[in-house]
């Protein structure tokens, strides 16, 4: 059985998404530890950073648990597949610019801004089309995701993306780069597309 880390710094639905990945762990069983202690990051066999809220109120929580950055650090670094959800994903950037510049964690070169949408409303609120941009093992069929969100991330290096939405613009719904991860969309609210994504991400060997 494997552990999967639900990194826990008070910025994330956790309820949702450990109810998330334990249905699309389905019979095969799932030990999920709920935690930001250094050590249970670094042990886990996964690592799933879920966010709710701002960049920098989220970047601001995780500093805040003493170690926590630090081991996820050494864990991507040892190959331990990593999943960044909604704002979660976002903090895998370089850096966010919601409400003033925020260092984000640097797992994938990027930075964080504002979606343009013109007349559309903000924030992007509901099911979109969800397209694949170039082969992942963790993205399904082309299918519609369950979205909540203001701002997207713009990768340096377009090969990170591995699946996009539109709405106002083309913007990043999920990326990759080797063992790091990060799904725009919430894959926990998005019926069978989400339950598929998640299942992907826990037999995933990157």
């Amino acid at each position: 059985m494997q552990t999967v880390c639900l990194i826990d710094y008070g910025a994330g639905n956790l309820h949702s998404a450990r109810r998330g990945l334990e249905r699309a762990a389905g019979v095969s069983g799932l030990r999920i530890v709920a935690s930001a202690e250094p050590e249970a990051i670094r042990s886990a066999d996964r690592l799933v950073l879920p966010g709710v809220g701002a960049f920098r109120s989220c970047m601001e929580g995780l500093r805040a648990r003493p170690g926590a950055k630090e081991a996820i650090g050494e864990a991507v670094a040892r190959g331990t597949p990593f999943l960044g959800i909604c704002v979660g994903m976002q903090l895998l950037a370089d850096r966010g610019l919601e409400h003033e510049e925020t260092q984000g964690l640097g797992l994938i070169p990027g930075m964080v801004r504002e979606l343009k949408v013109g007349s559309l409303r903000l924030p992007h609120m509901g099911w979109n089309d969800v397209a694949s941009s170039r082969p992942s093992p963790l993205v399904p069929k082309n299918n519609d995701a369950y979205f909540v969100h203001s701002f997207c991330f713009d990768t340096e290096d377009e090969s990170d993306v591995i699946a996009t939405c539109a709405y106002g613009e083309q913007f990043a719904a999920a990326v990759q780069r080797e063992n790091v991860a990060g799904a725009q969309f919430h894959p926990e609210k998005s019926g069978p597309y989400g339950m598929a994504f998640l299942a992907n991400f826990l037999g995933w060997r990157p």
